[in-house]
């Protein structure tokens, strides 16, 4: 049985509201992983439950097609001290609809399980459809999206439910930290030392604050490098053998985050190490169908240069959601629900356009 688009979005709207109303911090995620499920239970919809992770497949899935996944989380981080609002009391006040969660990113993840429950019954799509709602992605913990990969059917194209304005975020910056030490002769304060490391670290911020890479995106923009953190001494009267620092680089898509680390390494002043390489960039090819699907509403393209769990993911991908990301993780947090009603209508259209050519 068909169901209306009118009755979904009031579920959606309800099932925003019953999840914030639960503390849902990455790893402790079970209780709003239930009301997931519930979703599923009320729809007749089978499904599967790893970790908090909560996967359904549509009814007519048929392995001999490419997959589509639609993906956001339902995790949060904790609110900060600036709340002045109960953030698991979810209520409407001037069509903004508050509560911890709402806008990072419940809004999108309602909205996605919404669509998917609108197509799940549909035949003859061109893809598959994968619905993940996943845990642990504001810690990128372990049983987060990149866990659930793994048991996951091969994924072709993917759409990461985020706050976009419903624009398109056809391409995410990834990101690769690195430790720095710039080294120097450690001695007595009272002595003279023209080694000291804090001087030398002078001229290697100057280096980090002045280095330009290459290639330049059309999506995404210039590489951007910065040092975010310095650390020095443990006494008033010695000077230190070494000066650390942190450097935090947003990676576009025209460099891998190994080629990014093997550039720096070669060219820093100083020594690096890097934590991870595993944050990449992500983007998708503007041409494709599903971002034309997109471009045929009006909505408009653009570059994130925030993470995701699109990093994750190793096919064409791109973030497209309800809300606006400037709100997350601010103290008060809301979405308005006429966005969550424009964002189930943009979904709709857009998969009908890229599943069902019309």
């Amino acid at each position: 049985m068909k169901i209306e688009q009118e009755e979904l979005t009031e579920k959606a709207i309800e099932l925003l509201k019953e999840l914030i109303s639960i503390q849902s911090f990455s790893g402790e995620e079970h209780h709003t992983a239930e009301a997931i499920e519930n979703w599923f239970k009320t729809f007749d919809i089978p499904f599967q439950r790893k970790d908090n992770n909560v996967i359904a497949k549509n009814k007519h899935w048929d392995d001999t097609k490419p997959t589509l996944l639609l993906n956001s989380h339902h995790d949060t981080v904790k609110p900060n001290t600036a709340y002045t609002k109960d953030p698991f009391h979810p209520h409407i006040e001037d069509g903004k609809l508050f509560g911890l969660g709402s806008n990072d990113a419940g809004g999108a993840l309602v909205s996605l399980i919404a669509t998917f429950t609108n197509f799940y019954a549909s035949e003859n799509l061109s893809h598959n459809l994968l619905i993940a709602a996943t845990a642990e992605e504001e810690n990128a913990g372990p049983k987060s999206l990149r866990g659930l990969l793994p048991s996951l059917p091969k994924i072709d194209v993917a759409i990461v439910g985020e706050p976009t304005l419903m624009n398109l975020a056809i391409a995410e910056k990834g990101l690769v930290v690195f430790d720095a030490v710039v080294k120097g002769t450690p001695s007595h304060a009272a002595h003279p030392n023209e080694d000291n490391s804090i001087y030398n670290t002078i001229k290697v911020l100057d280096w980090f604050k002045n280095y330009k890479f290459d290639k330049v995106s059309e999506a995404l923009g210039e590489v951007k490098l910065t040092v975010t953190q310095i650390n020095a001494g443990t006494q008033h009267n010695v000077v230190p053998a070494h000066t650390d620092l942190v450097i935090d680089v947003r990676v576009n898509d025209c460099y891998s985050n190994s080629e990014i680390a093997n550039i720096l390494k070669a060219e820093a002043p100083c020594e690096l190490q890097e934590r991870s390489l595993r944050l990449n960039s992500s983007s998708i090819d503007k041409n494709h169908p599903l971002v034309q699907s997109g471009v045929n509403l009006g909505r408009e393209t653009y570059g994130s240069p925030t993470l995701s769990d699109q990093a994750a993911l190793t096919c064409q991908s791109m973030k497209l959601g309800p809300g606006d990301s400037t709100r997350s993780h601010s103290a008060d947090e809301y979405i308005y629900v006429n966005e969550i009603e424009e964002g189930i209508d943009i979904y709709i259209k857009l998969l009908q356009g890229f599943l069902i050519g019309q």
